[in-house]
């Protein structure tokens, strides 16, 4: 079987300092907020361009905690893509605001320009820009209407780390960028973590005060807060890896160019636009009898998922703030035709061919 995710061969490769970064912080007994999230957030800053990084504990903490420093909650709307990980408009909710869906575009699978703007209300208080898969969202063409309306861009980049726009990172394009660092993301620590990254000093102040209590000073409150902590050993391991990403990105393109070239006549396979460099956290392509497809390469040794079998705005959670008979018709083809193929750097080119040569045997 070739998984659609295999990290025993990557931890391998780095095993020594990934062991050595842990130990470096259990002998030092410095577990919360120490030495290496500090070291982490400079470098992950610097790596990406931004003045500022926060670490807090996942990837749905660094959109909660963005929304409440932004001062978002009950009687606001926020604007999202449904074709995503429950975690972007669950973060919305969490904070007491109402996610709002706009349809996608069907190439990159992120938030169509047209349909977000048309979203905007008088209670628009945000944007979330979802880089879905690895492909930067149109963030450069959002934030232009976010500007124009008042209104604020936040990058959900949970996938997206490495990933680029015009050779600008993405997460730098807006007032703020999420990261994930779950197990499986391109940077990916031995656990749960996330990160936010930010140019604008004054939410960066109010982001801090949201991780810690809505503290600035030790048993000083000045608002509400939380508890969300980039724990240390999982930054010193962060580090580590952090050395290697670029390097891991340009093997997944590798990977994807490799699939794109097998693929051809078999399955729509994924868009890069101009301007865009695509990391490919996932290699998504479009077939018809998609279920029939992804069961009979599961049968033949292939692993490959589905990515995301339910929109949001069909979800039961969410069924309070969808109107009846709503409907995105872009993103409900998608989550009828799309399937995700393995994909790391550490595919080796027998089993992509493998791969390929599986995909093509299926018969429609």
């Amino acid at each position: 079987m070739i998984p659609v995710l295999e990290l025993k061969t990557q931890y391998a490769a780095i095993q020594q300092e990934v062991e050595e970064a842990a130990l470096r912080v259990l002998r030092s007994t410095r577990y919360i907020l120490g030495p290496e999230v500090q070291a982490f957030e400079e470098e992950f800053a610097a790596w990406n361009g931004s003045a500022h990084a926060i670490g807090v504990g996942n990837g749905t903490d660094a959109l909660q905690a963005s929304l409440r420093a932004l001062g978002i909650g009950p009687g606001d709307e926020v604007i999202c893509p449904p074709h995503t990980f429950i975690a972007t408009a669950g973060a919305v909710s969490l904070t007491g605001a109402t996610p709002i869906f706009a349809d996608i575009d069907l190439d990159t699978f992120n938030i169509n320009v047209e349909s977000a703007e048309k979203a905007i209300t008088a209670k628009t208080k945000a944007i979330i820009a979802v880089h879905l898969y690895g492909h930067a969202a149109p963030v450069d063409q959002l934030k232009k209407i976010a500007d124009a309306h008042g209104i604020y861009l936040i990058e959900d980049c949970a996938q997206a780390t490495g990933s680029l726009l015009n050779g600008q990172h993405v997460g730098t394009f807006g007032i703020c960028g999420c990261f994930s660092f779950f197990p499986s993301k391109n940077l990916g620590g031995i656990g749960d973590g996330g990160m936010i990254i930010t140019n604008n000093d004054e939410f960066y102040g109010k982001a801090l005060m949201v991780r810690n209590h809505g503290s600035k000073v030790r048993y000083y409150h000045d608002m509400i807060g939380t508890n969300t902590r980039l724990d240390e050993i999982q930054a010193a391991v962060l580090r580590v890896k952090l050395k290697y990403v670029n390097e891991w990105n340009t093997r997944r393109r590798a990977v994807a160019a490799a699939y794109n070239k097998g693929l051809e006549g078999v399955a729509i396979t994924p868009t890069e636009r101009p301007g865009c460099y695509h990391v490919y956290h996932q290699y998504t392509v479009r077939v018809p009898e998609r279920d029939r497809f992804v069961s009979f390469l599961n049968e033949h040794g292939v692993g490959a998922v589905i990515y995301y079998p339910v929109e949001l705005h069909m979800q039961k959670a969410f069924a309070n703030v969808v109107p009846a008979g709503f409907s995105l018709p872009a993103s409900e083809q998608a989550m009828k035709e799309v399937m995700s193929l393995p994909m790391y750097p550490e595919l080796n080119d027998e089993q992509i061919s493998t791969i390929i040569d599986t995909l093509k045997q299926f018969k429609p």
